[in-house]
């Protein structure tokens, strides 16, 4: 997938999200080790949104052990650099086309 087309989902996952009141407060934040797509905070409790996309198959399929193990350690950078002592959790949020699909807590 293009840039391009992953900002214009992650744009669509926003408005997504603020509808069901999740507040985000940063988006694209990169490390060497990779990229968090949407922070959130929802009833005290960071979200790490991980966007995915895609029409004639499975975005979820991308979310592999390797990608969630770079995510992992994106977001104790992120937790670090911001001085943030909350619980947090990894979600994704998939993009078929118009359907839009959020599973919470992926890494348990």
């Amino acid at each position: 997938m293009s840039v391009a087309k992953g900002r214009i989902a992650e744009a669509k996952g926003v408005s997504y999200l603020q509808k069901l009141g999740f507040i985000v407060i940063d988006r694209n934040f990169n490390t060497r080790f990779g990229e968090l797509d949407i922070v959130a905070t929802k009833n005290n409790v960071i979200h790490i949104i991980e966007v995915k996309s895609g029409v004639n198959f499975e975005p979820i399929l991308n979310i592999t052990p390797l990608k969630i193990a770079k995510l992992e350690r994106t977001i104790e950078i992120f937790m670090a650099k911001k001085s943030l002592d909350l619980d947090y959790q990894l979600d994704a949020l998939i993009i078929k086309g118009e359907e839009i699909e959020l599973f919470e807590n992926i890494t348990l």
